[in-house]
């Protein structure tokens, strides 16, 4: 009896202290489970990111290089003093815009001296032909010789011979003049002028500044057989021309247009087994540049749903690349492997993470596995 009566007492006393107790939690709170980390005062405050799934399409990657359509080197074709450089280096200039002006006055003053040849040609002409008549009237009438008729009809020939020199020296002096203005061939940027006012140039003076069209322009690259009769396998298409193309540059950002293959060489590089590509890109605000180093995705399937993340969220170490992913509130370490065919900061995700998972991706420098984190979703950084 004593024993019993001791048992309620003390039951008594543990429920007075409960109620008294500052901040005491009813029996109902006291049972419920907090959130993971969120109880935790040591929890480490993380940025996750979700692993999305994204309609990705199988691509090939290679190295190209971007090339103009157009290129032309402008040089001189007349010697003398060059006396006008009419551009800005580095400017698109229009067909037909002038570019250099060398100086005219001997040029001028050779088609001066040939068309003066030329009327003294039509002269000697005209008396040629009065002195054939003559010698023929001659004949005619027994009171002149055949070989004085003959010696004038050749005469005549010859003066019509000199006619056609006399015109072929003008029209000559006439080319070289307009020689003198240097002008645009085709519509593109222009380069650095290799001289200025005041040099002789001529023929041998080398590459005055070179011309290079904008829009479009081709990025060429080398295929391996095998890969572009993968290509061809898996879109079920003989006409390479339809494959899609885009490029990358070299700070990994895509460029905003899609091409197309327009030419597929007609032999194989006999040392690398590769055949060169060559695809048509829209440049309308000139953000390609001829010579520029690109890589090159070629289409080669139908979209396919892949996990993607976010390239900041990759750690690396001896055993590979894994990354830190939320569980019950706590960091644990996801190892995963890479696909290519990422879209800017993301990349594609073939092993070891499922979509939904939340990824770190802020503050995961000093995590351990295993430690309670806080986490915070962040905007996602991929494109």
């Amino acid at each position: 009896m004593v024993r019993t009566v001791s048992g309620v007492a003390i039951t008594a006393v543990v429920a007075s202290c409960l109620a008294l107790a500052p901040g005491g939690l009813a029996p109902a709170a006291a049972q419920e489970k907090p959130s993971p980390g969120a109880g935790d005062a040591n929890a480490i405050p993380v940025g996750v990111v979700y692993a999305n799934l994204k309609p990705i399409t199988p691509a090939m990657e290679f190295v190209g290089r971007v090339e103009a359509p157009e290129r032309v080197e402008i040089r001189a074709r007349v010697k003398g003093m060059l006396e006008a450089v009419l551009f800005k280096e580095g400017e698109t200039v229009k067909e037909g815009a002038p570019l250099y002006r060398i100086e005219k006055p001997l040029f001028e003053a050779d088609v001066q001296q040939a068309q003066g040849d030329l009327e003294r040609a039509k002269a000697a002409l005209d008396l040629a032909k009065i002195q054939r008549q003559r010698a023929q009237e001659l004949v005619d009438k027994n009171a002149g010789t055949v070989v004085a008729r003959d010696q004038a009809v050749a005469n005549e020939q010859q003066s019509q011979g000199a006619i056609l020199s006399a015109e072929a020296a003008l029209n000559t002096a006439k080319i070289n003049l307009g020689y003198t203005d240097i002008t645009a061939p085709i519509t593109g940027r222009i380069g650095r002028t290799a001289v200025t006012k005041g040099h002789i140039v001529g023929p041998d003076s080398g590459v005055l500044a070179t011309i290079v069209s904008q829009d479009p322009m081709y990025v060429t690259f080398p295929v391996s057989q095998r890969d572009l009769l993968q290509a061809q396998k898996e879109q079920k298409i003989t006409d390479v021309g339809s494959l899609e193309v885009r490029i990358k540059f070299a700070d990994g950002s895509v460029y905003d247009q899609v091409g197309k293959v327009n030419f597929v060489d007609v032999s194989v590089n006999r040392t690398t087994d590769t055949v060169t590509l060559r695809a048509d890109l829209p440049n309308p605000n000139g953000k390609l540049i001829d010579g520029e180093l690109v890589r090159v995705e070629l289409k080669t399937g139908a979209p396919e749903e892949k996990v993607v993340i976010p390239q900041a969220a990759l750690i690396a170490d001896q055993a590979g690349l894994y990354v830190f992913a939320v569980e019950d509130g706590k960091a644990v370490v996801k190892r995963v492997k890479i696909a290519s065919g990422g879209r800017g900061a993301d990349v594609i995700v073939s092993e070891g993470l499922a979509a939904g998972a939340p990824v770190i991706i802020e503050g995961f420098q000093s995590l351990k596995p295993g430690a309670a984190v806080r986490a915070t979703p962040v905007p996602a950084l991929g494109g």
